[in-house]
């Protein structure tokens, strides 16, 4: 016998994105439950990105969870190209306008899971999908020895790129198109001062690296490396002169060293899945897309799609219109190939594919043109601070 339980909207993955959909229609008086197979402990242990679009810091305060986010996160107005031995700074506000935010997942996860409370069921294990295209959906799962119905409206999917919810859906009925690329990121956690105040993306001919941060007192650094690499090869004074040689001169001079907290190797792939509506189930996030974290995109996409799809909930629930969660699929996607495609060229172009000389120096073209075109570095900046949602087209 299950234990039936009944919510509007049922939402599969604590993560960020399930999170503030929960918070955004519990602010509406929709009330909805979320499912997650790991523990909050394990959830909020787990590094991930931290550069935020401004449209993402604006939903997060719309959802009422930004008040640390704005006193601790850090203004981002820029951010520099090294290439040849030089550097270059992309002016983000004064070429598109708006800034980014720096601010870890880690700590928009608690503050979002301080904030929806009970809402939240930790531990649900053999979460399966049912009825995805009639008018009463359900979700089914175990918690504490017991098995439960989740009986629903509409099931959102935030469950990532391994998750069920993209798996239930027959294989006909959606589409994959995958890039994956020959090299990953080695990436370490250390509490040493940033090389500066903005994040300094390289190109070297030994491969691509990254300065980034979490705090004024928190770094975190990446290099290039081989995507059958092993953490084991990787002591951290070996990662250290690696970054170091990758930087102009007088950045690898700035440099401070120390034990890493956390490192790990991430490969690197970019992969969209449509449509991402299914009859009552919505994909959101990584569970309907992947970028390579080169143009910052993976948390800001997720949070694209839950702007869009909370939205459309709540004409739904509010007068029972069902012109924006019509739009759901095509309105996100738009903005998903978008940012496909420049965290495809971005990565392209800063990153080491293999010793062809033609190619290097394609590359470093392309910077040198970056830094003295306006509009190409406009173009970069729009991109990168990310481009404006498409207007909604309401039923009269």
């Amino acid at each position: 016998m299950s234990n039936v339980k009944r919510t509007r909207v049922a939402i599969v993955g604590a993560g960020p994105s399930g999170l503030l959909l929960s918070k955004l229609l519990d602010d509406h008086g929709i009330d909805s439950i979320v499912l997650e197979r790991r523990s909050r402990e394990h959830v909020e242990a787990r590094v991930r990105a931290g550069l935020l679009e401004w449209s993402t810091v604006e939903l997060l305060n719309e959802a009422g969870v930004g008040e640390r986010m704005m006193r601790e996160g850090l203004l981002h107005g820029g951010f520099a190209l090294a290439f040849d031995g030089r550097m270059h700074r992309i002016d983000l506000e004064g070429l598109a306008g708006r800034p980014m935010l720096v601010y870890g997942q880690t700590e928009i996860e608690r503050d979002l899971a301080d904030a929806t409370g009970d809402q939240v069921v930790w531990n649900a294990h053999d979460v399966a999908i049912h009825d995805v295209d009639g008018s009463a959906p359900r979700v089914t799962y175990s918690a504490d020895g017991t098995h439960n119905e989740l009986r629903c409206e509409f099931i959102a999917g935030c469950d990532g790129y391994h998750g069920v919810t993209r798996k239930s859906v027959p294989t006909g009925r959606i589409a994959h198109y995958e890039r994956t690329y020959p090299f990953g990121w080695l990436g370490i956690l250390a509490d040493v001062p940033p090389v500066g105040d903005e994040l300094i993306y390289a190109n070297h001919a030994d491969g691509f690296a990254l300065c980034s941060m979490r705090s004024r007192a928190r770094s975190r650094y990446y290099v290039q490396c081989a995507l059958d690499d092993r953490i084991e090869n990787w002591p951290d004074e070996r990662f250290w002169a690696e970054l170091k040689g990758r930087l102009p001169a007088e950045q690898a001079a700035r440099v401070v060293e120390g034990p890493s907290i956390e490192k790990s190797i991430a490969p690197l792939r970019s992969f969209v899945a449509e449509p991402m509506r299914f009859g009552r189930l919505f994909l959101v996030g990584d569970a309907a897309h992947i970028v390579p974290p080169t143009g910052a995109k993976g948390l800001n996409l997720a949070a694209a799609d839950v702007r869009v799809l909370h939205e459309g909930l709540v004409e739904y629930c509010r007068n029972g219109r069902t012109t924006l969660i019509d739009e759901y699929s095509e309105r996100a996607l738009s903005r998903v190939w978008k940012a496909t495609r420049f965290s495809w060229w971005f990565t392209t172009l800063m990153h080491k594919f293999s010793d062809d000389a033609f190619t290097r120096k394609l590359q470093l073209a392309e910077l040198d043109y970056l830094a003295e075109s306006p509009a190409a570095s406009r173009a970069l900046a729009e991109n990168y601070t990310g481009l404006p949602f498409a207007a909604q087209r309401r039923a009269d």
